[in-house]
C-alpha cells in the first residue's frame, strides 16, 4: 500500500508469536516492582489459606451437627461402641460401619454451643481472607499500572531514538496503534487477569493439599481429569492464539488505514475515491472481524470444555466418597468439604481455562510493543560530544556519500563549502537528493560515506540536540498543535519569551496582521489540522516559529510553496533581513526564492553539477538555464 505521500508502506512484522518468550518478557517488565509483587503475594497465600481451611471448618460443623442427630436418637447410658455393636446385633452392618466415623455421644443432642463457635471461626476465616484477597488484589493494581506506566514511557523514549527510516517504510497508523491500542490492551487484559491467575494457581495448590490432608485417595480420584485438562486447553489454545496475532496486526492495519484516510479526506473526496476508501475498509474491517470472530470463538471453546471436566470430576468424588462414607472411613463433614475442595479446585483450571483468551491477546498485543521496542535505534550519540568554540555557520561537506538501501546509491562523492552568512539555494528535479541533502545535515540520517562539518567539527561526533538547537527549519508540510497561535509561534523558542518577542517574530514573517483579524487575536486556538486558518498562514505561523528560534543555520525546504506571489515576495524581503548572519539552506522551485542566492546549486541524480550565482549560471546555458527555461520563466512573469 502507499501512503499519501507515495511511499511504500510496510505492514506489520508477519513473524510467527513466540508465545512463550513474549508471556516472560512481559513479566520481566515486573522487577522494578518486586517488593509490591512480593507483598501481592503474601497477602493471596495467607488469603488462599484461611479459603481453603474453611470447607474443612465447616465440615467439622457438618460433623457436630450429625453427630448430635444420631446421638439423639441413641439409648443414653452406653457407650458409642456399645451402640454401634448393637446395630450389628440387629443386622444393620452398613449402618453400624457408616456410623463407626462418626464422633457421637448416645444420649446427647446437637451442641449448638459447639456448632456456633466453629461456624463463627470459619466466619472470621472468610473475613480476613477477603480483606487479605482486597490487599493483593489493591497491589496487584498498583504493580499493574506502574509496569504499564513505565512501558508507555518506554515506548515514548524509543520513538524519539528511531531513526527516521523507520517511520519512512511504515504506516503512521500502525506505529500509533502499538503505542496506543496494543499498550491499552496490554493493561486491561494484566488487570483481568493476574490478580485471578495468581489467585487461582494459589488456590489450585492450597486445595491440592487439603485434599490429600483430608483423604489422599479421593485427591487422586480427583486429579484424574487434569491431565485431560491440560490437553483440552493446550489444543485450544494453539488454534486460538494465531488468530490474536492476527487480530491485532488486523487492527493496526485498519487504524493505519482510518488515519490516512481521515487526514486526506478533502483529497479522497476531490478525486471521487470514496467508494475505493469504503471498499479497503470493508475488506480490512472483514479481515478483522474474522480474525477476532476466530480467536473469540476457538478460546471460547475452553470454558464449556472446562465446565464439562468439573462436572465429570464432581461424579467421580461424589461417587467415591459416598462409598468411602458408607464403608465408615470418612465421615460425612470430610466428605462435604471435600466436594467442596473439588470445586474449588476445578473453578480455578475453569477460570484459568476461561483467562487464556485474555491472556493471549495481551501477550500478542505485547510482542508487537516489543518489536517495536527492539527495532534498530539510530546510531548513539557520543558519550562525551565536542562542539565548535562558537557557531558561525559554516558548512562544509567532505566526498559525501549516501544511500537508503545498500545496492542503490543517491548521493555520490559529493563536496561543497558554505560560508557563514551565506544563502544557498538548491534546485533539482524531484528525487535528485536535495531534501536528503538537508536531512543529512540535520543527521535524520547518517551519510555512509566522508564527512559533513559544522565550523570544523565533525557533526557526527556532536550530540544530536546540540547540531539541531542550532538550526531551524521550515518544512513544506506544516505542522502545528493544539493550543493558541502564540503558543505554536512560541514552540521554536528554546527558553521562555514574552509575547513582544512572539510579535516580533510574527511580523518578521507577516504572519502579525493576519494574526490581528483573528477573533481572538494571537491567543486564538486552533486544533492540530489547523482548523480556522489558509494553508499559507499556517506556513506563516511556521516560520515565525523558526525565526523566533534564532538559529544559525536556516533551513528552508519548498518553506514558501503554500503561500501566493505577494506574500512570498515580502518573505523573501524579510528573510533578506533577517538570513543576516546566519547560513541558509533554501530547497525551492519558484525562482523568487532562489535568485537572490549567494549560491545555487544544481543537483541531478544525487551530485551537484553545477554551482554558482543565478546570472553566472543562465550565462552558462547549462543545467541550470534549462531548468530557468522550464520551471521559472512563468514566475518571472508573475513575480515582476
Amino acid at each position: 500500500m502507499a501512503g499519501p505521500g507515495g511511499h511504500q508502506m510496510m505492514g506489520p512484522d508477519s513473524r510467527s508469536m513466540d508465545f512463550k518468550g513474549s508471556g516472560k518478557r512481559l513479566l520481566a517488565q515486573f522487577r522494578p516492582e518486586r517488593a509490591t509483587m512480593y507483598g501481592m503475594l503474601a497477602a493471596g497465600v495467607l488469603s488462599v489459606a484461611l479459603t481453603v481451611l474453611g470447607p474443612k471448618i465447616l465440615g467439622k460443623a457438618t460433623d457436630l451437627l450429625f453427630a448430635g442427630i444420631v446421638g439423639r436418637d441413641m439409648p443414653e447410658g452406653v457407650t458409642k461402641d456399645q451402640a454401634i455393636e448393637g446395630l450389628r446385633d440387629k443386622g444393620d452392618g452398613g449402618m453400624a460401619d457408616m456410623l463407626s466415623g462418626v464422633d457421637f455421644t448416645p444420649g446427647e443432642g446437637i451442641d449448638f454451643g459447639a456448632v456456633g463457635e466453629v461456624l463463627l471461626l470459619a466466619l472470621g476465616a472468610f473475613l480476613i481472607a477477603g480483606l487479605l484477597m482486597a490487599v493483593a488484589t489493591r497491589l496487584s493494581n498498583r504493580a499493574i499500572n506502574k509496569t504499564v506506566f513505565k512501558m508507555r514511557g518506554d515506548v515514548q523514549e524509543k520513538l524519539s531514538r528511531l531513526p527516521l527510516s523507520y517511520f519512512d517504510k511504515r504506516q503512521r497508523g500502525e506505529v500509533l496503534s502499538r503505542a496506543t491500542n496494543d499498550l491499552d490492551n496490554i493493561g486491561q487484559t494484566l488487570q483481568q487477569t493476574m490478580g485471578q491467575l495468581v489467585n487461582s494457581l494459589l488456590t489450585i495448590v492450597g486445595v491440592l493439599v487439603m485434599m490429600f490432608y483430608v483423604s489422599p485417595l479421593l485427591a487422586l480420584v480427583a486429579l484424574v481429569t487434569v491431565p485431560l485438562s491440560f490437553f483440552v486447553a493446550t489444543k485450544v489454545g494453539k488454534r486460538s492464539q494465531p488468530q490474536f496475532v492476527q487480530q491485532w496486526k488486523s487492527t493496526g492495519k485498519l487504524n493505519a488505514h482510518i488515519e490516512e484516510m481521515y487526514t486526506g479526506h478533502n483529497l479522497v473526496k476531490v478525486f471521487g475515491r470514496q467508494e475505493e476508501s469504503a471498499k479497503a475498509f470493508a475488506e480490512q474491517n472483514d479481515a478483522l472481524y474474522e480474525a477476532g470472530f476466530k480467536a473469540q470463538f476457538n478460546s471460547g471453546a475452553m470454558q464449556p470444555l472446562m465446565f464439562f471436566m468439573s462436572n465429570l470430576n464432581y461424579v467421580l468424588v461424589a461417587v467415591v466418597g459416598g462409598l468411602r462414607v458408607a464403608s465408615g472411613a470418612l465421615s460425612i463433614g470430610d466428605v462435604q468439604a471435600f466436594i467442596q475442595y473439588s470445586r474449588q479446585f476445578s473453578m480455578p483450571l475453569t477460570q484459568v481455562a476461561s483467562m487464556a483468551n485474555l491472556v493471549q491477546s495481551g501477550v500478542a498485543s505485547a510482542e508487537r510493543v516489543f518489536e517495536l521496542l527492539d527495532a534498530e535505534e539510530q546510531e548513539a550519540d557520543p558519550a562525551h560530544g565536542t562542539r565548535p568554540d562558537q557557531l558561525r555557520g559554516q558548512v562544509e561537506m567532505d566526498k559525501v556519500s549516501f544511500r537508503y538501501e545498500k545496492d542503490k546509491p543517491l548521493i555520490e562523492d559529493l563536496s561543497l563549502k558554505v560560508d557563514p552568512g551565506h544563502t544557498v539555494a538548491i534546485v533539482g528535479p524531484t528525487g535528485a537528493g536535495k531534501t536528503t541533502l538537508v536531512n543529512l545535515l540535520m543527521r535524520f540520517y547518517e551519510v555512509t560515506g566522508g564527512r559533513i562539518t559544522l565550523d570544523g567539527v565533525d557533526i557526527s561526533k556532536m550530540s544530536r540536540d546540540e547540531l539541531r538547537s542550532g538550526i531551524g527549519m521550515v518544512l513544506q508540510d506544516t505542522w502545528l498543535f493544539g493550543g493558541t497561535i502564540a503558543e505554536n509561534i512560541a514552540y521554536g523558542a528554546a527558553k521562555d519569551v514574552t509575547r513582544e518577542e512572539i510579535e516580533e517574530a510574527a511580523r518578521a514573517a507577516h504572519a502579525d496582521r493576519f494574526c490581528r483579524t483573528l477573533p481572538d487575536g494571537y491567543d486564538t486556538v486552533i486544533d492540530d489540522e489547523g482548523t480556522g486558518v489558509s494553508a499559507g498562514e499556517k506556513q506563516l505561523i511556521t516560520i515565525a516559529r523558526a525565526f523566533l528560534s534564532d538559529p544559525v543555520i536556516l533551513v528552508l525546504d519548498e518553506a514558501t510553496s503554500s503561500v501566493d506571489t505577494r506574500t512570498e515576495v515580502l518573505i523573501q524581503k524579510a528573510m533578506a533581513r533577517l538570513a543576516h548572519g546566519r547560513t541558509s539552506f533554501v530547497i525551492a522551485h519558484r525562482l523568487s526564492t532562489i535568485r537572490d542566492a549567494d549560491t545555487i546549486l544544481v543537483m541531478e541524480d544525487g551530485s551537484i553539477v553545477e554551482q554558482g550565482t543565478h546570472d553566472a549560471l543562465l550565462a552558462a546555458e547549462g543545467a541550470y538555464a534549462r531548468l530557468y527555461a522550464a520551471q521559472f520563466a512563468q514566475a518571472v512573469a508573475e513575480v515582476d
